[in-house]
């Protein structure tokens, strides 16, 4: 297998969402794939390589950007290691790739595909495999004042404000079940999305589910290395004089500045079945760490 070889596209199948049929909220558990109540849309898509054209996608107009950093952590199995090597070499490379002045990681997943695995729990976490944008403002709002004091959330919410995603495969190139991004640009907000409860352990949480929409345009980048990784938005808004998350009157509005209405403020992502992944394609292992990132 060939990380660098060209092919303009593949075909997958993605997974959307309808809302329930009774009209209720949509809901889903993130440790219990069989506990929801929205219906899965499957539809099958052509996903455009970017393999030899990755300056192609900018994170403030796609939602997502692609970047060569080898990590000096090769092995991922030692949760220390992960944690002292591996966070610290984060917070540093989201500082070169965005001009952030602080960022918080608060927390990592570790995915490895386990097929004859289905069962999902907080230690043994499978791809994603449904269309989602990981953050409502209401619920990006909430996790800054979860994980930093009032007073200090409040001054720092005073500046643009981001939740964002660095992920990479990890121990070999990641031909199965890949990530794929939905362009930001072809993706309308006001009939796409659906706001959705999440369910886990200290929650519950808010997410967006998205719906299908024919105009979509999905990119990926065939046979990602660990070498290299990709940047993506969760959520990003800039809000004058924050208040407490109990106390703000939703929704907020969801963008990054008032002066820059084209800022892209969000990306709906998924794993996906590719068509042309090899049938000796070892199963995917990958990173993600999400982080709280500020511009003070």
């Amino acid at each position: 297998m060939d990380a660098t070889k060209y092919e303009p596209s593949t075909t997958g199948s993605v997974m959307y969402y309808l809302p329930p049929p009774d009209g209720a909220r949509a809901y889903k558990n993130i440790n219990d794939r069989h506990d929801h109540n929205y219906i899965a849309n499957w539809q099958k898509v052509t996903v455009e390589n970017l393999r030899g054209k990755e300056d192609s996608a900018v994170l403030d107009v796609a939602g997502f950007q692609y970047y060569t950093r080898p990590s000096k952590l090769k092995d991922f199995s030692n949760a220390e290691d992960v944690l002292n090597v591996y966070y610290p070499e984060v917070i540093e490379l989201i500082k070169e790739f965005t001009g952030a002045t602080k960022v918080i990681l608060f927390d990592h997943t570790i995915r490895r595909h386990r097929p004859d695995d289905p069962e999902e729990s907080s230690d043994k976490r499978q791809p994603v495999y449904n269309v989602h944008c990981d953050q409502t403002p209401k619920s990006a709002l909430a996790r800054v004042y979860r994980h930093l004091p009032d007073d200090e959330a409040r001054q720092l919410l005073q500046h643009r404000f981001q939740i964002l995603n660095l992920w990479r495969p990890i121990s070999h190139a990641a031909y199965d079940w890949p990530l794929g991004f939905c362009d930001s640009s072809t993706l309308d907000p006001a009939t796409d999305l659906m706001e959705m409860t999440l369910k886990f352990p200290g929650g519950p949480g808010e997410t967006y589910g998205v719906k299908h929409n024919p105009n979509h345009k999905w990119k990926y980048l065939r046979g990602m290395t660990p070498d290299e990784c990709v940047l993506f938005k969760w959520c990003v808004f800039c809000c004058a004089a924050p208040l407490p998350v109990s106390d703000v009157p939703f929704p907020v509005r969801s963008f990054d500045s008032a002066k820059e209405p084209d800022v892209t403020t969000f990306n709906a992502h998924t794993g996906f079945a590719d068509d042309s992944t090899p049938k000796d394609a070892p199963l995917r292992e990958s990173i993600e760490m999400r982080a709280l990132v500020f511009y003070v």
